[in-house]
């Protein structure tokens, strides 16, 4: 799957929200997005080298953060995120899955397959929204399902353009457990799937996860989180030759999803 910062001190720092905005709320925003991709902990001096902001402003946020619930000290006197964010990371997936619906139903007027949307949560692909195919045979995926991205076409994906070596520590954390005999068990074969995700511009699922199911995924690009959608069905019907006229629709959902959801909020 925009991010604000109020540091314009450091060439690095994330871009700074609109004019007009509370700084103090735009540089606790940006800290709690640094924890989450720092993989959820931190100290203090890592906040400061990444954002810029000296150490008695991120004192002084984390502070008020901790008080409200949304970051945690912990007893190593490193940070993390809190449990109150759960609840809103919740809700947010709910509207995102509401919002793509109609884009989703319209993957499956074109192409006659099932369409799924799913984000990258921590280490694991999460399912926010899917619209079934019409066909009597289709294919369902719970909503709220996870699974491992390792096995998946919107893993793939949404993993393409994250640097080898953060793909390398993600899979050794989860393992590469094989969901069937055609699954990529090895980091080298998942990186060199990701580069073909890279040159053709989507992703396959090909009997991976499921026996008899094929997959075709494309991420959705500038999503406020990393997001991907999908059509899935018989291997028989989702064929390499269908591929051919699947994609471009399927990128062509993704564009206008994009826009949607960074209109999301009022100007």
């Amino acid at each position: 799957m925009p991010t604000s910062s109020a540091s314009t001190t450091d060439a690095s720092a994330k871009p700074t929200a609109a004019s007009g905005g509370v700084q103090s709320l735009e540089r606790a925003f940006d800290l709690l997005e640094r924890m989450a991709d720092a993989g959820g902990e931190v100290g203090l001096s890592e906040l400061s080298a990444a954002s810029g902001l000296p150490l008695p402003t991120i004192h002084r946020l984390m502070r008020t953060l901790v008080a409200c619930g949304y970051v945690r000290q912990q007893p190593n006197r490193r940070y993390s995120l809190g449990p109150r964010l759960i609840r809103l990371g919740e809700s947010a997936s709910r509207l995102l899955g509401t919002w793509a619906r109609p884009y989703l139903a319209r993957l499956v007027e074109e192409t006659g397959e099932t369409a799924n949307m799913a984000l990258l949560d921590g280490d694991e692909i999460v399912y926010v929204a899917q619209v079934p195919s019409k066909h009597s045979m289709r294919m369902f995926t719970e909503v709220g399902r996870r699974v491992l991205p390792h096995s998946t076409g919107v893993g793939k994906a949404l993993l393409a353009h994250t640097p080898a070596d953060e793909v390398r520590a993600l899979l050794a954390r989860t393992g590469m457990p094989a969901a069937t005999e055609k699954t990529i068990t090895t980091p080298e074969g998942f990186l060199e799937a990701l580069e073909k995700v890279r040159k053709t511009g989507y992703a396959v699922d090909d009997n991976e996860q499921e026996i008899g199911v094929r997959c075709l995924a494309v991420s959705v690009p500038n999503s406020p989180t990393a997001a991907a959608i999908s059509i899935s069905g018989p291997a028989g019907r989702v064929t390499e030759q269908v591929a051919e006229s699947f994609v471009p629709i399927l990128q062509g959902v993704a564009a206008e999803l994009s826009v949607a959801l960074s209109n999301q909020n009022p100007a």
